[in-house]
């Protein structure tokens, strides 16, 4: 299976690109599953129904969220209706949506998409590592299973805790990757037992800003250590960043990862076909 995952959407510009951009970038790596994280997508803050609409009809299959999952309010009942946005599955009980979703691909392949959120630097939520663990119970990934892949978006502050899902879940799923810090790290591999992994798979948003922000605002509050302006993202040309993941449809491990940087500022890296 080819899957694409794209990091966190950030306002606007970010939303754009996506739109503009994921049509052509899914027929060019000839990718099965996409996978979007859109927590950022309404002003850098939520996720509103009618972009999620939009992303879907751009190409995507499943969108994730994070810590600002709630920030529209539109967004709850919607999760109850479209189970193929899904928020971190280690929110209590009882509350809105889903923390995992099974999309089924070209040739009838299924693959297991789970959100969780972490605890370090973020919101006192239940264990993530069980959450994932009690998800994968549901399924079985490889031969005789049901599952051709499963992949695991760990929304979160701290590199460590995200190494530890790496090697937690090493063997078990195809992809764990990091979203949250907006910035694209440069330690894609395949770990010892089979499965891709990243820190972080960046951000689609205007890098020529802070984490996806307007600079100016953002950057005094670090100097004032007070209440500022009102945080607005940044709107220039917003660069796509994620990761490409090719795995084997029989193991469901991976085979091969690369990084994804496409349009913006960035450098530019685009996975082979």
């Amino acid at each position: 299976m080819r899957i694409l995952f794209l990091g966190d959407v950030v306002g606007r510009s970010g939303r754009d690109a996506l739109t503009a951009g994921l049509p052509g970038l899914r027929a060019r790596l000839a990718a099965d599953l996409v996978v979007v994280n859109g927590e950022n997508a309404s002003h850098g803050f939520g996720l509103a129904p009618d972009m999620a609409r939009a992303f879907f009809a751009a190409g995507a299959d499943v969108i994730t969220l994070g810590n600002h999952a709630w920030d529209r309010k539109e967004i709850i009942p919607y999760l109850e209706t479209e189970p193929r946005v899904i928020r971190p599955a280690n929110f209590p009980p009882g509350t809105p949506g889903h923390g995992a979703f099974v999309a089924t691909v070209a040739g009838g392949r299924r693959a297991l998409v789970i959100n969780v959120m972490g605890r370090l630097f973020m919101d006192a939520l239940d264990d993530p590592f069980r959450a994932v663990q009690a998800e994968l119970a549901k399924h079985r990934m490889g031969p005789g299973g049901t599952l051709q892949a499963a992949v695991i978006d760990v929304h979160a502050e701290a590199s460590s805790e995200k190494y530890a899902f790496g090697h937690s879940f090493d063997g078990m799923v195809s992809l764990v990757v990091g979203t949250h810090t907006h910035t694209p790290s440069a330690d894609h591999q395949i770990l010892p037992g089979g499965t891709a992994y990243m820190t972080d798979a960046g951000m689609c948003g205007d890098y020529d800003s802070v984490i996806g922000m307007q600079k100016g605002g953002a950057a005094l509050r670090f100097w004032r250590k007070m209440p500022g302006e009102k945080l607005a993202p940044a709107e220039g040309a917003a660069t796509l960043c994620g990761v490409f993941v090719e795995t084997d449809d029989t193991t469901g491990l991976a085979r091969r990862i690369e990084p994804l940087r496409l349009g913006g500022r960035l450098s530019q890296a685009m996975p082979e076909g």
